[in-house]
């Protein structure tokens, strides 16, 4: 098969890393793809959010399926041109992948059908807003209605950096229209879980647990970003929270959105926070996490495009799905300021060194005419180790990060251990 993966930073080299194992893959392309992704895939120069382009792309170049793994696109209904256009693909549609494109939709929905998770309130007002978080006090949690590339909550300590953060989405347009309607919830207690399932509209299938680091800093401190490093599985997912959470939570939100006229076919990801009052749900996103993807699917053993084609049909429950006994981490090597402002087109060094001893998946990165690979993200590369525990997989990753130097490198040097 001829396959189209949309994207172009860490998690679809991840997934285009993983197809490439597929018998069953004939040519893989990436759209718009990035300096590491070229070593496998041919990358083509359109933007993921290109919905009518991608669409008449895939339709003129014999793509036989396509996997569309940002959140934008997804939003946008990329699946639903491309399935119009007579060309299967991967992801849930529009009226399914608003669970993530809106954290109002979300809450409303769990409420709704009874899917434990914070008490919130919702807001079009910005006085309104101010108001409420005055009356509730710190710590509190601001929350944007639509996506912003993962930054768009505020973890407040306090009532005035709260109020800063209703201000500067609301009136400031920090996230643009993503912030006109917001959500501020209690701030809950416990250790946060990722739980990425496949999902056929009826089947739900979890894969190995996952935790994220989203602070910029080491001790979990600054600024959210869109994630620093990811182990999997979690330490603290035991098999009696898993038997849980699908009961309590994984069933019913795949139930909820069938009930709503919504199925949702694709990668549903749960974020998860584990109180002493049990698991509840902090967000949903329509997608596979970054860099949680990279870490999981480092475990997979089965093959990525037959779970798809699954996913797909409708017949995720006749699939074995296998994973590796053993653990995984992904180590973020950033742009220095990220997430804030940062420069761009530093050379990269010793990707090949590295490459010996773990995956070195690309994220923000280019090609240069010469054949060097450059800075060009953010988020850089995601150097990603297994190991038979936990701890031989974080020193692994942390040992192979070594060989790679760029100007101005940030990492966290606690990941998976904190």
């Amino acid at each position: 098969m001829n396959i189209l993966v949309v994207g172009g930073g860490g998690r679809e080299h991840a997934i285009v890393w993983a197809l490439s194992k597929s018998p069953n893959v004939k040519k893989l392309y990436c759209a718009p793809g990035n300096g590491g992704i070229a070593a496998l895939a041919e990358c083509v120069p359109i933007k993921a959010t290109d919905v009518d382009v991608m669409a008449a792309w895939a339709s003129s170049h014999a793509i036989d399926f396509v996997v569309v793994a940002p959140d934008d696109p997804l939003a946008l209904g990329m699946v639903d041109a491309l399935e119009a256009a007579g060309i299967p693909a991967f992801g849930p549609r529009a009226n399914a992948a608003v669970i993530e494109a809106s954290k109002v939709f979300s809450k409303n929905l769990m409420e709704r059908y009874h899917i434990p998770t914070a008490k919130y309130q919702t807001f079009t007002d910005m006085d309104a807003a101010l108001a409420y978080v005055r009356a509730e006090g710190a710590p509190i949690v601001v929350k944007a209605d639509g996506l912003a590339l993962g930054k768009g909550v505020v973890v407040a300590q306090t009532a005035a950096e709260a109020e800063e953060a209703v201000r500067s989405m609301m009136a400031d347009k920090k996230f643009g229209e993503a912030g006109t309607r917001l959500v501020i919830e209690e701030c809950m207690t416990g250790p946060e879980v990722t739980v990425l399932a496949f999902c056929d509209g009826e089947h739900v299938v979890p894969m190995p647990s996952s935790q994220d680091h989203k602070r910029a800093f080491d001790g979990n401190r600054g600024p959210n970003t869109g994630g620093m490093g990811a182990i999997s599985p979690s330490p603290n997912y035991t098999p009696e929270l898993a038997a849980r959470c699908m009961d309590e939570i994984f069933l019913p939100t795949l139930a909820a959105l069938k009930a709503e006229g919504r199925p949702f076919r694709g990668v549903l990801y749960f974020g998860l926070m584990l109180t002493p009052a049990g698991p509840k749900v902090v967000e949903y996103n329509a997608r596979f996490g970054d860099p949680e993807c990279q870490a999981v699917l480092s475990l997979l053993e089965s093959d990525l495009l037959e779970v798809f084609l699954a996913c797909r049909e409708g017949t995720l429950d006749k699939l074995d799905i296998r994973w590796k006994r053993e653990a995984a981490c992904c180590l973020v090597l950033a742009s220095g300021g990220y997430p804030g402002s940062y420069r761009k087109d530093y050379p990269i060094e010793g990707l090949d060194d590295a490459g010996r001893t773990a995956t070195v998946f690309h994220a923000g990165t280019r090609l240069a005419e010469d054949g060097r690979v450059l800075t060009s993200g953010g988020r850089v590369l995601g150097v990603t180790a297994t190991g038979a525990t936990l701890d031989e997989a974080i020193d692994a990753a942390y040992a192979s990060a070594k060989h790679i130097s760029f100007t101005d490198i940030q990492f966290r040097t606690d990941i998976g251990r904190s």
